[in-house]
């Protein structure tokens, strides 16, 4: 009688719960977004790089521009969260300043959430003020410079707040693609000092403007 065959033992699959296998969902399509914008997201990668089918996917999100969308919304409200944080954190000291602009370019550039602004820029998907919530990170700033005169001595108007927080939006976004590149080609490179030396300078620069003393 032929010796009866081993059967090699499958390990059984853990069951995930349905918030954890939307987050692995979501973390696979942002990592996607990322590194090569909303375009290249494809469902069958997606699936794959979060170890789940492709059915899976489409029963979490019903679509492939239903998933886009949700990425999109979780990656700006990220942005948007560590942004006011540091705001609220902030007393408006100088040295505070330079830390908020470190914090918000070390959010923006490592998590990679710069390139997703420009990616979204560049393949038409509009960033909406309801979703980045620029008018609230507004108020929020504008209240940290009640009571206090700028440079001329007077009350500082709104508009000059957004015109600040319009600044470092953009100065901060365009740092995270072009900033190493810039420095080195004006000869001030040595990137990671660099960038720091540039946070600091830029954050004496609107301390002074915004009236606030170290």
């Amino acid at each position: 009688m032929p010796a009866a065959r081993q059967r090699t033992k499958v390990p059984a699959r853990r069951r995930r719960d349905p918030e954890t296998t939307r987050s692995l969902i979501l973390d696979a399509a942002e990592r996607q977004l990322i590194t090569a914008g909303a375009a290249a997201i494809r469902l069958q990668e997606v699936a794959a790089a979060a170890g789940v089918s492709h059915p899976t996917v489409l029963h979490y999100f019903g679509s492939r521009e239903s998933l886009i969308e949700a990425v999109i919304e979780r990656s700006l409200d990220a942005m948007h969260a560590r942004l006011v944080e540091a705001i609220r954190a902030s007393t408006g000291r100088e040295d505070q300043m330079v830390t908020i602009l470190e914090s918000v370019f070390d959010s923006l550039s490592r998590s990679g959430y710069g390139r997703v602004i420009f990616w979204l820029a560049l393949g038409g998907h509009a960033v909406e003020p309801r979703e980045v919530s620029l008018s609230q990170v507004l108020s929020i700033a504008h209240r940290a410079r009640s009571g206090r005169k700028d440079r001329s001595g007077a009350t500082p108007s709104r508009r000059d707040t957004a015109y600040v927080i319009l600044l470092c939006a953009l100065t901060l976004t365009a740092s995270t693609v072009l900033l190493p590149t810039l420095l080195e080609s004006l000869g001030i490179g040595g990137r990671e000092k660099a960038e720091k030396r540039f946070l600091s300078w830029l954050g004496r620069l609107l301390a002074h403007h915004l009236g606030f003393e170290r």
